[in-house]
């Protein structure tokens, strides 16, 4: 099976503006931006709910808590919100009630919780509209793991970032490219 599509800066844009094309352009904006700033599975955005990032303040949290019905493999895990993403949440509360922490964090239209299919389908959706045949669900998380990588965060701190047990399963997450083959090679 292919590895998803890791998008640089220039096609992260191209998916941001064109989801604001769409019917429910804020939400479908900061679904992506959940995925490319928290490196979250299509199934954990699924399962957010209101007070999982915004405290009985409705203030944003720094970070949360993923229980383990909402993460993959029964564990719980911490997922840390760096400040742009916070800012995105923080516009994205204005459109939505956060006064119930129990309510799902992104609505579908049936009014309820996504489920994980429905919001890969959601992903896939988008992708194809703009053009990315490779893209999926996991391009959001590949590309922040690569991100984060790249930027010197070990792998260590990566696996635990991303809620894997094994750092084998983090290293397959790194995309790897001429531009940084070339780039390292000149360290020497």
């Amino acid at each position: 099976m292919r590895q998803a599509q890791t998008l640089n800066e220039a096609q992260l844009r191209r998916v941001i503006k064109y989801t604001r094309s769409r019917r429910h352009q804020v939400r479908d904006e900061t679904i992506i931006l959940t995925s490319f700033y928290a490196g979250l599975r299509a199934k954990e955005i699924a399962a957010l709910t209101v007070g999982n990032v915004f405290d009985e303040d409705g203030a944003v949290r720094e970070q949360f808590i993923l229980s383990a019905a909402q993460s993959k493999g029964g564990q719980t895990r911490t997922v840390y919100l760096n400040q742009r993403f916070r800012k995105a949440l923080l516009e994205y509360s204005a459109c939505i009630r956060i006064t119930d922490p129990k309510r799902p964090l992104f609505v579908s239209q049936k009014g309820g919780h996504f489920s994980a299919n429905t919001m890969c389908q959601l992903f896939l959706d988008i992708y194809k509209a703009v053009g990315f045949k490779d893209a999926s669900s996991h391009s959001g998380r590949r590309t922040y793991i690569t991100r984060l990588a790249n930027k010197g965060v070990g792998v260590r701190l990566l696996a635990e970032l991303a809620g894997h047990s094994h750092i084998s399963t983090t290293q397959r997450y790194i995309d790897v490219n001429s531009e940084q083959l070339s780039e390292a090679v000149e360290l020497l």
